[in-house]
This record gives structure tokens, sequence and C-alpha cells, in this order.
């Protein structure tokens, strides 16, 4: 069974393929991840205003696109004292999109006076996987406009959609450690540390921990953990 991944990060593909074998053991083999990237297909405009919003509508595009069970996810940082900003803004809040650490300077200036026991936060990442329901003949080989945000809504007849949420709750902390990661890792302390961090009094950020500890209590391995009971529904029925 072939699954097409929103994204053009190929990472994202490892992360899901190590979590597909931790739920069917040698049974991973049978479904076939690929990118929307690999199959030269762009990326939609993100209209939504909710992380699930945003995640249906990259799953729904590529399934509409492809014909294809699509999986998508949509995540951010949500800061209890700024109203759960920057949210869905996350990755463009200092105005220009993936400027990490402008993004970090920004959101430091903005909460610099709050006391550390208000500087609560999570990381919240939506999953969704869109199962196309159409006859064969409605799925035909596709050509896309890089410019296009979406089609002509022609070509997705029906679909199946399921959608979940997954967590990482911690603090920020006032200054950046850490080298690893990407985006507000070097600020936010999860509350979930790996074995022996609580005991040394040496918590870790995001940043300081490596890909398999960081990966083990992320929000998006949450919410494609709780995806995969949907999938395994998809895998036993065939389709």
């Amino acid at each position: 069974m072939k699954i097409v991944v929103a994204t053009h990060n190929e990472g994202k593909l490892v992360e899901i393929r190590d979590i597909l074998a931790e739920e069917f053991g040698d049974g991973a083999h049978d479904i076939e991840l690929v990118s929307a990237g690999s199959l030269g297909l762009p990326d939609p405009v993100e209209t939504g205003i909710t992380f699930e919003a945003n995640a249906l509508l990259k799953a729904r595009f590529v399934a509409q696109l492809t014909g294809l069970p699509a999986i998508a996810d949509d995540s951010g940082l949500i800061v209890d004292v700024m109203g759960n900003a920057p949210g869905i803004l996350s990755a463009r809040w200092a105005g220009e999109h993936g400027n990490d650490a402008a993004n970090i300077d920004l959101l430091l200036a903005q909460i610099e006076d709050i006391p550390d026991d208000d500087r609560t936060a999570r990381f919240r990442c939506a999953a969704a996987l869109v199962v196309p329901i159409a006859a064969e003949e409605d799925v035909a080989d596709f050509e896309v406009d890089p410019s296009d945000g979406m089609d002509d809504g022609d070509g997705l007849v029906d679909a199946r959609e399921t959608v979940v949420l997954g967590e990482m709750p911690g603090t920020i902390v006032r200054h950046p450690h850490g080298s690893n990661g990407f985006g507000y890792d070097p600020i936010f302390m999860p509350d979930e540390q790996p074995a022996g961090a609580e005991e040394s009094g040496e918590l870790l950020t995001s940043a300081e921990m490596t890909p398999e500890q960081k990966n083990a209590i992320s929000h998006r391995g949450k919410a494609l953990r709780a995806l995969m009971p949907a999938i395994r529904e998809l895998v036993e029925n065939g389709e």
C-alpha cells in the first residue's frame, strides 16, 4: 500500500517509518511512504486558522491530486501567557518564514518580564489522514502547476478523514541552550525529561536532547502514534 506524506522534508518519512515499525512490526514493509516533494507536488497555501484545519488542508490537497491516502501534519508553539500565540504563526512570528533566530529573539523579548512559573507553553501538533473514495477511473495521472495553491476542486469524489492531536508541555527558558533540533527548541524545556535528567538536576531543552530522546516525547510523535489505529484500519481493509 502506498501512502503519500504531505511534506518536502524527507526526515518526516523516517520518523513515520519508525512509528510504523513500532505499530506493525515486519508488516510495516508492506506500507510504502512517499513524500509530496518526491512527486513534484507544490505546497498548498495554508489558509486554516487552526493546526487541525491546516493539517487537513494539506492532506486533502495531496489526496486530491494523487488519488492516494495522504498523511499531513501541522504544528507550532503555544505560550499560555501570550494567549496561545504564536500558534499557527510560529514559523513566521518575526515576519520572515523560517527565521528561527529572529522568532526566538522576538518571543523572548515579548515575555522578558514574565516570572519563571508563568512561562508555561506547549508544542501542539495536528496529524491528519485523508483516504480518497473514488472509482479507479476517476484517478488520473496528475500534472501540477507549481504556482497553484489548490486545484479546481475536481477529482476527489469523497474521502474518509481522521484528525488527531499531540502535545508536548513545557516551559520557555530565558536564554537559548543547545544546537540540536530547529525552531523554538533552544528555548523550550519539556516537562517530560530523559531518564536521569531530573535526578541530576540538569534539565534539558529540546535542542539539548538527542533526536531519539526528543522523538520519544514530541508532540509530532504523539500525534502520529495517535493516527496509527486509522492507518491500521486502512491497511486491514486493503484499500
